[in-house]
């Protein structure tokens, strides 16, 4: 924070701000007892598909298989106490991941004489962390405000009851490879949709429009019998934390009132807002390796790491 005339603002402190403090003010926040960061690969993941029949047909017959993108769809979290071990607890997350993939089907009217069909699975993947969350013996109950009537006041507006939160904080994954498998299981488990979440089904576009198009590979590549699968390896970071609601008692300067006026394009001339933006000379030349943050950095840690 740096000082304004008789206000405390925004940004970095100095110690003559210090000498402003006004109060002592007492806040509810969620406090974070524990936390970890993970580095996930996960290898080699079966994809599950919501249409597993007519896409066995596109797998069955595709040469080759690339993926697009990956994103996190939910994120299940269960938090239980660990025996004998007073204040820990066990996080069990579960990571539901979208997987945007396209297969390369030969003799096709595309070039080299294959046919691209993009399709979109889920890869789901589970992992178990020990964290410390301390002890609590109170429940926290909120209302909840109706005008003109009794304030709703049930145990379904339990804000947190003796157990931690837990909060898991991911970034976009990194679709790293994609490959067909052989099956070469004797009991192959054909994981099913119908044992996933109904959200997460209706997020996967199931692709209605190549039902004919998958027909058609039936007679060359052996209908629908599953004899291969479609297997992702995915790079997952994210940050797994317990927390609980205290009351923290902190100095406070003084409100925090925004110090600068919005800036908006009005009906009546919108070409103001837009003579603010610079022209985008990056979009038109795309700056090289020295001039790109960190790329030359990169650069040097990925050359070391082959000669390793």
């Amino acid at each position: 924070m740096s000082a304004n005339q008789d206000r405390v603002v925004s940004g970095l402190i100095s110690d003559r701000d210090l000498s402003r403090i006004r109060e002592a003010v007492c806040i509810q926040a969620e406090k974070v007892y524990d936390s970890c960061k993970e580095k996930d690969c996960i290898e080699d993941a079966k994809v599950i598909f919501k249409r597993p029949q007519a896409v066995q047909r596109i797998i069955n017959a595709a040469i080759n298989v690339k993926c697009r993108r990956a994103e996190v769809l939910d994120v299940f979290i269960d938090v239980e106490p660990v025996p004998f071990k007073r204040g820990f607890y066990t996080v069990d997350v579960k990571f539901f991941i979208r997987v945007t993939l396209d297969f390369f089907i030969p003799n096709g009217t595309g070039p080299a004489g294959t046919t691209i069909v993009t399709k979109q699975g889920l890869v789901v993947f589970d992992k178990k962390v020990i964290l410390f969350g301390s002890e609590g013996n109170v429940k926290i109950f909120k209302s909840k405000f109706v005008e003109h009537d009794i304030d709703t006041q049930i145990k379904s507006h339990l804000q947190q009851d003796n157990l931690p939160i837990a909060k898991v904080e991911v970034a976009e994954p990194i679709c790293l490879n994609a490959r067909i498998q052989d099956i070469l299981d004797k009991l192959f488990d054909d994981h099913c949709c119908d044992q996933l979440p109904r959200a997460i089904v209706d997020a996967i576009d199931d692709g209605d429009d190549d039902v004919e198009f998958g027909a058609e590979l039936d007679d060359r590549h052996g209908g629908q019998f599953p004899t291969r699968r479609v297997v992702a390896t995915i790079g997952l970071f994210s940050i797994i934390k317990l927390v609980r609601f205290v009351q923290l008692l902190i100095p406070a300067f003084d409100f925090c009132v925004p110090n600068k006026q919005c800036v908006a394009a009005t009906e009546e001339n919108p070409c103001d807002l837009f003579d603010t933006i610079e022209f985008p000379v990056d979009e038109f030349f795309p700056p090289q390796i020295r001039d790109f943050p960190g790329a030359a950095a990169e650069q040097k840690k990925l050359l070391a790491h082959m000669e390793d």
